[in-house]
């Protein structure tokens, strides 16, 4: 099955950190940007953050620009989502995904959902005291 798996989430204090993985099975994510996503109970499935497999470069969106980094080792065929100064609005289930329109990212617009593939199940980050 070609998608992507999430893992890494789990509960943490605010003020604390967690290190998301997505890998990728039946693809190789190199050769796509890789977005992160994020959805809370009753809103919309907002992007995080996006490398792309040009040049690795990368977008945050302001929410957690400062506070996340979004890194890809190609030879292990994952992206990492390093997340610190947790909140407890940055609960929500965490996905990953491949934009099969684009090779770069560089702004909301490379975020938009409809444009990405091959998503996986989620992993839950629960930022709570």
């Amino acid at each position: 099955q070609v998608q992507a798996v999430e893992s890494g989430g789990g509960l943490v204090q605010p003020g604390g950190s967690l290190r998301l993985s997505c890998a990728a099975s039946g693809f190789s994510l190199d050769y796509y940007a890789i977005g992160w996503f994020r959805q809370a109970p009753g809103t919309e499935r907002e992007g995080v953050s996006c490398i792309s497999s040009s040049d690795g470069s990368t977008y945050y969106v302001d929410s957690v620009k400062g506070r996340f980094t979004i890194s890809r080792d190609n030879a292990k065929n994952t992206v990492y989502l390093q997340m610190h100064s947790l909140k407890p609005e940055d609960t929500a289930v965490y996905y990953c995904a491949a934009n099969l329109l684009r090779r770069s990212c560089s702004s909301d617009y490379d975020l938009r959902t409809h444009e990405y593939a091959y998503w996986g199940q989620g992993t839950q980050v629960t930022v709570s005291s």
